[in-house]
């Protein structure tokens, strides 16, 4: 704790600092509990479109065993060519947002690939989608845990530390003004009495 000044400056100092720390405290209390929020709707959101991307897969995998022709479809045939992002904003902190993504399609002989290929890739497309988006999602949730530990630790700084400190400050500064008074007083009358006693 740094040593502080015992005096009238000093005390109206302490008192605008605490005034200064909990007038800030709520909305960083309020801010925490936002992050939180966020990062519980969109880590939903992430394990909804996984859910959604397995259930797919597994669809496809029946599906495209049916024609027992597995070797036809490859995996380069489908391939990201470009990944649209925006930017968002989330109790201050700037995040991606997932807008969809091209996707470029390998060049394949029409009379020797079953017709099936066009819609397996359209399927492709979709779960190659889907875990672009969950991606992003994890993208968006560690940025915002970033910032609800810094915020976190600013409260416990507040609320455990500067608050508490600042009026233990103001409580002793206080406590020595209030002495100081009562000895003034006290040598005045002391003062007083030697003056009358010399008359």
């Amino acid at each position: 704790m740094a040593k502080i000044k015992l005096t009238k400056n000093e005390l109206k100092t302490q008192k605008d600092s605490l005034k200064m720390f909990q007038r800030y405290l709520p909305t960083l209390i309020l801010k925490k509990q936002q992050l939180q929020t966020e990062i519980r709707t969109i880590d939903a959101r992430a394990k909804k479109i996984r859910a959604e991307r397995e259930a797919l897969e597994k669809e496809f995998d029946e599906w495209i065993s049916v024609f027992g022709e597995e070797d036809s479809f490859k995996p380069g045939m489908v391939t990201v060519r470009n990944i649209r992002k925006g930017t968002g904003n989330i109790a201050g902190v700037r995040i991606p947002v997932y807008e969809g993504a091209d996707f470029s399609r390998g060049d394949y002989d029409l009379y020797e690939t079953p017709l099936w290929v066009d819609m397996a890739a359209d399927r492709m497309e979709k779960a190659l989608s889907l875990d672009l988006e969950a991606a992003v999602l994890d993208e968006q949730v560690r940025l915002l845990s970033r910032e609800l530990r810094t915020t976190a630790q600013r409260v416990n700084l507040f609320e455990k530390v500067k608050i508490p400190e600042t009026k233990k400050n103001i409580k002793k500064i206080t406590v020595f003004l209030g002495d100081e008074q009562v000895a003034a007083v006290v040598r005045s009358k002391i003062s007083k009495k030697k003056l009358e006693a010399a008359e």
